[in-house]
C-alpha cells in the first residue's frame, strides 16, 4: 500500500512545481518613445520579459536609464508606444482605463523606496486600504490586512501610525499593503534604498519569506548591487535594452 504521507507530500510537491511554472509577467517587443519637441527618445527599445509564480527578479541600471519607465508600463500606470504586457495571462492592452485600474487593484501590489503610506491612518488600516477602495467592508478589509501584518511580523504595530512606526516597520506595512489583495505581480522600487544596513537585511529575509509562501512574481528596481545579487535573476537595462547578468 501507498504511505499516505508519502502520497501527500509528493502532491503537495507538485502543486508546488505547478504554482512555479505558471507565468505570471509577460512583456513582448515592449517600447516605450517620448516625444520631446522636434526629437523622438526611445527609452525603451523592444524589451522581452517573464517571470514566473515565486520568482524574484531584479533590474539594475544606471540613473535615467529607464527603470522608472519600466516599472510604469509593467504597473499599468503608462501605456507602451509598441508592445505590450500580461499579468495572469491577460493583456494590459484590452483594459479600458477603469477596467485598468480595477486591474491593478486586484493583480499588482506595489512598493515604494518611500513607503506613500497615508499619515492620519493606523498601520492596519494603510494595510487595508487596496481592499476597502475594491468596496469590501471594513471589517473584512482589516481582518484580512491583519493577517498580512502578522505574516510581514508587525502585527502588535497595527494601531500605530506612521510617525510611530521606524523606517523598516513603516516598509513592513507598505510590503502588507501591497499584499493584502493577493497579487499577482508585486512591484518594489528601491525597497531598501531608504534603511539602515541592519534594518534591509530583516526586509530581504522577510522578501525570501514571501517568494517561498506567495504565488506571486517580484520585480525589484534597485541601484544596490548586494539587493540585487539576492534576487533569483538579474537583469541589466541600458540602451533601452534587458540583458541577463550573473546574480552571483
Amino acid at each position: 500500500m501507498n504511505d499516505p504521507a508519502t502520497a501527500n507530500e509528493e502532491s503537495s510537491m507538485s502543486q508546488t512545481a505547478t504554482i512555479s511554472d505558471r507565468v505570471m509577467l509577460e512583456c513582448h517587443d515592449l517600447t516605450r518613445i517620448y516625444h520631446e519637441g522636434p526629437r523622438d527618445v526611445t527609452v525603451l527599445d523592444g524589451l522581452a520579459l517573464q517571470v514566473r509564480a515565486g520568482e524574484r527578479v531584479a533590474v539594475v541600471g544606471s540613473s535615467g536609464s529607464g527603470k522608472t519607465t519600466l516599472l510604469n508600463l509593467l504597473g499599468g500606470l503608462d501605456r507602451p508606444t509598441r508592445g505590450e504586457v500580461r499579468i495572469a495571462g491577460e493583456s494590459l492592452l484590452d483594459l479600458g482605463e477603469a477596467a485598468l485600474g480595477r486591474f491593478r487593484n486586484r493583480h499588482i501590489g506595489f512598493v515604494y523606496q518611500f513607503h506613500h503610506l497615508l499619515a492620519e491612518f493606523t498601520a492596519l488600516e494603510n494595510a487595508a486600504l487596496p481592499l476597502i477602495v475594491r468596496g469590501l467592508r471594513k471589517k473584512q478589509a482589516e481582518a484580512r490586512a491583519r493577517e498580512l501584518l502578522v505574516k510581514v511580523g508587525i502585527a502588535e504595530r497595527g494601531d500605530h501610525k506612521p510617525g510611530e512606526l521606524s523606517g523598516g516597520e513603516r516598509q513592513r506595512v507598505a510590503i502588507a499593503r501591497a499584499l493584502v489583495t493577493d497579487p499577482s505581480l508585486v512591484l518594489m522600487d528601491e525597497p531598501t534604498g531608504n534603511l539602515d544596513q541592519t534594518t534591509a537585511a530583516s526586509i530581504l529575509a522577510l522578501m525570501d519569506e514571501l517568494a517561498r509562501t506567495t504565488a506571486c512574481a517580484f520585480v525589484v528596481v534597485t541601484h544596490d548591487l548586494s539587493l540585487a545579487a539576492h534576487q533569483d535573476r538579474v537583469l541589466k537595462l541600458d540602451g533601452g535594452r534587458l540583458t541577463e547578468q550573473s546574480s552571483s
